[in-house]
């Protein structure tokens, strides 16, 4: 198994320099399991949502959706970041500051990782407290 860094999982996604875009794509696909960590994934989708990319929601899901569909590809945890996807899929837009806001992946990431924590560790969850109005949209957030 190896692990890849972001720098690694972009060039792979965007062929957007031709020689580490082969160089990724050689690694990904010669190397029996790779591991995308989950501040990978997250600094991967924060960067393809940012002023460069722009890419949207569905996009983003789909861009998820094809990474478990690779033999190759693992995640720390498959079913804590699958269950983010469908989250941060099905989150609501909100109005804020004029702008419609819904919840970003990180933020239903954080949600379901603190879940996982507590079950695991047989402890209540009594929720995931947070300013971010986008965010509160997600079940077991709270406003402190």
């Amino acid at each position: 198994m190896i692990a890849i860094d972001t720098n690694v999982l972009l060039r792979y996604l965007l062929w957007d320099d031709e020689v580490q875009a082969q160089l990724a794509d050689k690694l990904i696909n010669d190397s029996t399991l790779v591991l995308i960590p989950d501040i990978v994934l997250v600094e991967t989708i924060w960067t393809l949502r940012g002023k460069k990319y722009k890419l949207d929601k569905a996009k983003i899901t789909s861009i998820v959706n094809t990474l478990f569909e690779e033999k190759s590809i693992c995640f720390e945890n498959p079913q804590i970041i699958w269950q983010t996807l469908n989250d941060y899929r099905q989150a609501k837009s909100i109005k804020v500051s004029n702008k419609h806001k819904y919840a970003d992946f990180s933020d239903a990431l954080i949600v379901n990782r603190a879940q996982f924590y507590a079950l695991e560790s047989k402890n209540n969850l009594e929720g995931v407290y947070t300013f971010d109005k986008a965010a509160l949209e997600l079940d077991g957030t709270k406003s402190p």
